[in-house]
């Protein structure tokens, strides 16, 4: 089994340490993709040729932001607090526009740090969000840094739908938290009816980082049943 790992906006790789030691106890040979929005330097990820399976696992944005021929040769996605499209139609979706707008008004400010803390902290809610690794929040940002997120920020604003390379054949496993504040329901709906036959689970009472003990060994008997 090989896995490689996305993680979202303002996310970076030290978020799937919790992960680590489970895919090393399985050997299954893993790498994780690095955005390089804060102090981690960009890393590419790429499938090893002749390996086993192939599993990938994103956070949020992070299936529109894997290489298109990451994405598109995955025998299997695991999709965590993900969508297709996050600004919905209609009302709400018009306030969600209006919120992206004023985060990246505030990325370009001096205001950039006190944002992303304030993100964190609905992402990680009703979590403490000192349950979450360190992030980019633990340094200053670096220009490119800031650049990244304001450029992912809008790739998020103008996410339509699921990225045109998703594997139509791979089997999809999607997992919600009840309580996420960062993807509003209507856009979950949207991205459960993108994908009808996926599998699901439903964390209750857990926020858009899946700060719950029991998201780790239920993702990894799923990939385990793929064998």
């Amino acid at each position: 089994m090989q896995v490689i790992a996305m993680h979202g906006w303002a996310g970076d790789a030290q978020g799937w340490e919790p992960f680590q030691a489970a895919w090393q106890q399985r050997s299954w040979g893993w790498q994780c993709g690095e955005r390089g929005f804060g102090q981690q330097p960009p890393k590419a990820v790429a499938w090893q040729q002749g390996a086993g399976p192939r599993v990938l696992i994103a956070h949020s944005l992070g299936p529109h932001l894997v290489p298109p021929a990451v994405l598109e040769q995955a025998d299997a996605v695991v999709l965590l607090a993900s969508f297709g499209r996050f600004v919905p139609e209609g009302p709400a979706g018009r306030r969600l526009r209006a919120a992206v707008a004023a985060m990246a008004e505030q990325l370009a400010s001096a205001q950039a740090g006190a944002m992303l803390e304030s993100f964190l902290e609905r992402a990680a809610a009703p979590q403490p969000v000192n349950l979450l690794p360190p992030g980019i929040t633990a340094a200053p940002l670096t220009e490119a840094g800031r650049q990244r997120l304001a450029q992912d920020l809008a790739l998020l604003a103008a996410t339509a739908g699921l990225p045109p390379a998703f594997p139509a054949r791979a089997r999809v496993l999607i997992v919600e938290g009840g309580a996420d504040q960062i993807v509003v329901p209507e856009a979950r709906a949207l991205l459960r009816d993108a994908l009808p036959t996926a599998d699901r689970l439903s964390l209750a009472g857990v926020g858009h980082c899946l700060l719950s003990p029991a998201l780790m060994p239920l993702v990894c008997r799923w990939i385990e049943a793929l064998a």
